[in-house]
């Protein structure tokens, strides 16, 4: 081959790459930076004139109704971050550290509850401390004592709480697995053990985890819509505000509702600044030459230690074990009665027949482009680093931070009209999710990827194949348990995504966490709790293969997560 064929051949690689940068750039501009410029353009808009106006903005900080349900947010957000800490680091630090009986299995139920959706949990502990609820009622016969209600501050603390830990615990772990065990050794030797190597040696080293997961536990808390829609009643919080404002039964102020979005992306964005500020406080390396070997504790701590694990374990997972029982009790009316079957299923399935196909066809629909946007930015990101492909990952990580009733009035507000309509069908959804969950696989490929030495596909090229077979043949196949494994955590995501399912579905595109949304709001719980159990159960067969295809790989959990 002529040095003029050579320089042509890589001029055509360098044009096809620079092809795909551009096609995702405007993917983004056009589904993301553009609808949350209408989102602006809106929040600073008269809804009776169409003139520009602070009024919206104004009328959130003159009305203390409005400041409190942001007060609210954020107190539950705090609350729910701290009790997942306290729950949290402590199971990472005994499951990781000592020997546990039942470990695989405890860890098995660790992520399934990591990975189900909260508003099923709310609707689980409505069943089980509601006011009609099964352990509600046993107290009441027994004791004639009525229970204070799941419903409110208490509840949503809960709730999140026993759903949330488990994103400390997967994290912790991950970060504890990284400390060499001499360090713990020399501290031993030096008189430190026990509680106070906990305190003075393990948290330490671990801060920067505990800061990265405090930040995950606190937005997703902050963004939760289900919960609080569910079980918060009168304790509104933010997106429940904003979902008031933009889709309530009384009264609506879509520039309002857009205002507020507007101030909860900020809000969110500063916070995650905070964060990354506080980590770059706690930065340092290290190897762990030998790893944490998990040791046999004495009889008293090792039976406090168990303890400790199984409750808060069977306190999480407890309420969908009795989800999918409940879906199997004979229903007359709103209320269960004796006997059982499958009625539930039957007429859940023929009351929203076209639920568990839809969420099947939109979700793969999502999850193949979501696949292969990930490998693309991934590759672009790794192996093509620049100032345009930079500004492409810094874009995929914007909806990380925004909460996704935002993302959904901002595809609503960009979509309604003009040129491209796209509100009121299946492919704002698939959008949304695209936008929504692409970060969880495009994060595993990037760290498949940096773990791959670019000198295997130096190799393949020199031997005389082509970049482009070299990155099908070579690279792409030693990509595929990270793209897998992020590409399942972004399955179950899309399955279970509720915020921005709730503003942009219709009758044709109703998916199965709507679906369960709207039996539980008409008091049908049979009928949600059987659609609650099919989506638990796919989530199970999800995170099943996940498990295997992490354990295959050898990856942690945390770092798949991350």
């Amino acid at each position: 081959m002529t040095t003029v064929q050579v320089k042509q051949t890589q001029k055509r690689t360098v044009d096809s790459w620079m092809a795909v940068s551009l096609a995702i750039l405007a993917f983004y501009l056009l589904f993301l930076i553009f609808p949350l410029y209408k989102l602006l353009r809106q929040s600073l808009m008269d809804t009776q004139t169409g003139a520009f106006t602070w009024d919206n903005f104004l009328l959130f900080f003159r009305t203390p109704a409005y400041i409190q349900a942001m007060g609210n947010s954020f107190t539950v957000s705090i609350t729910v971050t701290l009790l997942s800490l306290l729950f949290g680091v402590p199971l990472a630090y005994f499951m990781t550290c000592y020997k546990i009986k039942g470990d695989p299995l405890l860890r098995v139920l660790i992520i399934l509850c990591s990975m189900s959706a909260p508003f099923i949990g709310a609707y689980a502990w409505i069943v089980l401390l509601g006011n009609n609820g099964m352990i509600t009622n046993l107290i009441k016969t027994v004791t004639g004592i009525k229970i204070g209600s799941i419903y409110g501050f208490a509840g949503m603390t809960l709730v999140m709480s026993t759903n949330l830990f488990t994103m400390i615990f997967l994290y912790v772990s991950g970060a504890l697995k990284n400390i060499d065990n001499t360090l713990l050794e020399a501290s031993a030797n030096l008189g430190v053990t026990g509680f106070k190597r906990f305190t003075k040696v393990v948290l330490p080293l671990c801060m920067p985890t505990i800061l990265a997961a405090s930040l995950l536990v606190f937005m997703r808390a902050f963004a939760d819509f289900g919960t609080p829609l569910m079980i918060g009643l009168n304790y509104t919080t933010f997106p429940v505000l904003i979902y008031d404002q933009y889709v309530g039964e009384v009264s609506t102020n879509k520039s309002f509702a857009a205002a507020l979005s507007v101030i909860a992306i900020v809000i969110t964005t500063v916070i995650f600044l905070m964060q990354k500020w506080a980590n770059s406080r706690f930065t340092f390396t290290m190897n762990a030459l030998h790893p944490i070997e998990q040791k046999k504790a004495h009889p008293v701590p090792s039976f406090f230690m168990h303890l400790y694990c199984y409750l808060l374990i069977l306190v999480s997972f407890a309420p969908q074990i009795y989800v999918i029982y409940s879906s199997f009790q004979n229903t007359r009316g709103k209320n269960f009665v004796a006997g059982y079957s499958f009625n539930s299923y039957i007429v859940a399935m023929k009351r929203y027949s076209n639920a568990i196909p839809n969420t099947f066809k939109i979700g793969l629909a999502a999850l193949l482009l979501v696949i292969l946007i990930s490998i693309l930015i991934s590759y672009l990101v790794v192996r093509r680093r620049n100032a345009l492909n930079n500004v492409i990952d810094v874009f995929t990580m914007i909806p990380y931070i925004i909460p996704g009733s935002v993302v959904a009035i901002a595809l609503i507000i960009a979509f309604n009209k003009g040129l491209l309509v796209l509100t009121g069908t299946s492919m704002i959804m698939i959008i949304a999710l695209i936008i929504r969950r692409s970060p969880y696989t495009i994060r595993s490929s990037v760290a498949i990827l940096q773990q791959i030495p670019i000198t295997i596909e130096e190799a393949s090229i020199s031997l005389g194949a082509s970049k482009a077979k070299t990155f099908f043949k070579i690279t792409l196949p030693m990509m595929a348990n990270g793209v897998v494994s992020g590409a399942i955590l972004s399955w179950v995501s899309i399955i279970t995504e509720l915020s921005t399912a709730i503003y942009l579905y219709t009758n044709k595109s109703m998916t199965m966490t709507v679906a369960i949304y709207v039996f539980v709001t008409r008091g049908s719980d049979g009928y949600a709790a059987a659609m609650a159990s099919i989506l638990t159960l796919t989530t199970i067969i999800s995170l099943t293969l996940y498990t295997y295809i992490a354990k295959k790989a050898n990856t942690s959990s945390s770092a798949m997560i991350i």
